[in-house]
């Protein structure tokens, strides 16, 4: 019997109900989905690798055939390792569209049976990302539409100061 993975990468700094829908959508397109949470130094992200994968899972853990990981390479080595030869990837508005357009094809240049799939995130989510969501968490707004519980918790510590 063939099991079929795919890969969801990104910073998920922090994970928001947009990232949530997409994974349970792919969850019952595929028998196993992997998390995967790049370190991203460069994009400085606010909360710690170990707190991002510690978010995802909270939010997560209603499904049964997700992993949560962290990672630090090529996302093509990565997607290898874990059996796969596809990502997931959220599609929000067509400014999304061209450069993960260029990342697709890139990633099959450097392996030609790596596949890229889109979802897109339900139309009352589309709107939502991680960077507007600290925005306006940094503002004492409310989250509360946009993100997971337990990410609300964290993002109200993260900026008690």
């Amino acid at each position: 019997m063939r099991t079929t993975t795919v890969v969801y990468p990104g910073t998920f700094d922090p994970i928001t109900n947009g990232h949530v829908d997409l994974v349970e959508r792919a969850a019952r397109l595929f028998d196993r989905v992997v998390v995967a949470i790049a370190t991203s130094d460069k994009k400085q992200p606010l909360f710690s690798l170990d707190e991002r994968i510690a978010l995802c899972q909270g939010a997560l853990g209603h499904l049964d055939n997700i992993e949560v990981k962290g990672f630090n390479s090529l996302l093509i080595d990565f997607v290898a390792e874990q059996g796969s030869h596809c990502v997931l990837r959220g599609l929000r508005a067509v400014a999304d569209f061209e450069y993960e357009f260029q990342l697709a094809n890139m990633n099959r240049a450097m392996r030609p049976e790596f596949e890229s799939i889109f979802l897109t995130p339900a139309d009352h989510l589309s709107f939502i990302s991680s960077s507007l969501v600290r925005e306006i968490a940094s503002l004492s707004g409310d989250i509360r539409p946009f993100v997971p519980p337990t990410v609300v918790e964290a993002l109200r510590e993260k900026f008690a100061d």
